[in-house]
């Protein structure tokens, strides 16, 4: 039997494991989350990977080198708990990604009037606080054309979301001002190019282009989400949109570890109108790619290293 001594210098010479948390939502039913992918190759890095629900109570959050926010997909339902929980992660001192900083800034679709006046093209937007009974039909007549689509500035996944024509306004206005009686919204025009060409996801990684995919809805429907039926291919972005997609996260002002850019092409044809440069919990289709995993965690190893 080896001595005691022997033993502990041992245990003390073996590799340390890292850990990682991916915060992720308590109940994953109707969703695909494919954040699993990227477990294989931390591991291969020395990395063990905790996936916690971000409502979770009595985590120990010091106990990991860092924290990713990934799945949480039902934080608009709570976002101010959300936003105190991922203020307690950084007074712990674990490096929470992206920062809470970021998360504030685009939790609040106003980031995108930002990015508009930093020069990065977005669809003309009108912006309102609340919509009162009866003004719907200004709204629609204030933006012109035949077709406009209506949703939240504070949500995910087309929730709160109406593709409103000329001829379904009447009927849809009594729901649609209910909805939005008390909550802040946007009113763009419909982007044609989406129910044909469809729209395109690029995705990075600290700072480096990853993967493309394009996104076309079901016949019918205007919403492009996997949960609404829409057909999901990888693509390989025309320069135009790369380059699009680079002046976008360029004009964020810092590098997030994880970033996904929404691009459909502008009604005019004329160049790429950004949707959301999403920033917060986007999924980031690693499926779709088979280098992504790996990318995603040489990034978070990266980032966790400093």
């Amino acid at each position: 039997m080896a001595p005691a001594l022997d033993l502990a210098q041992r245990a003390d010479e073996r590799p340390h494991v890292k850990r990682c948390a991916f915060l992720t939502l308590a109940d994953p039913t109707g969703f695909v989350i494919d954040d699993e992918l990227a477990r294989g190759p931390l591991a291969e890095l020395g990395w063990r990977v905790d996936a916690l629900p971000w409502d979770q109570p009595d985590i120990r959050w010091q106990d990991y080198e860092i924290v990713v926010i990934r799945s949480t997909w039902d934080y608009h339902d709570r976002p101010e708990q959300f936003l105190a929980v991922l203020a307690g992660i950084e007074a712990s001192g674990t490096p929470l990604e992206n920062r809470l900083a970021l998360v504030r800034w685009n939790l609040h679709k106003s980031y995108l009037r930002e990015l508009e006046l930093r020069g990065v093209p977005i669809a003309p937007t009108l912006w309102r606080d609340r919509l009162r009974a009866g003004e719907l039909a200004a709204l629609f007549a204030e933006a012109g054309g035949e077709e406009a689509v209506i949703k939240p500035v504070v949500g995910a996944g087309a929730v709160g979301a109406w593709w409103l024509e000329r001829r379904n306004l009447q009927r849809l206005a009594a729901d649609v001002e209910d909805y939005y009686r008390d909550r802040p919204l946007m009113l763009q025009p419909f982007a044609s190019a989406v129910l044909t060409e469809g729209e395109y996801s690029l995705f990075w990684f600290n700072g480096t282009y990853s993967h493309a995919i394009v996104k076309v809805p079901q016949a019918g429907d205007f919403r492009v989400q996997e949960e609404h039926g829409g057909d999901i291919r990888a693509v390989t972005p025309e320069p135009s949109l790369r380059a699009a997609g680079e002046r976008a996260l360029v004009e964020i002002g810092e590098t997030p570890l994880y970033a996904r850019g929404d691009f459909v092409r502008a009604n005019d044809g004329n160049g790429w109108w950004l949707m959301e440069l999403e920033l917060i919990e986007p999924a980031l289709y690693l499926r779709m790619d088979p280098q992504a995993p790996q990318r995603l965690a040489a990034a978070i190893v990266a980032r966790a290293a400093g």
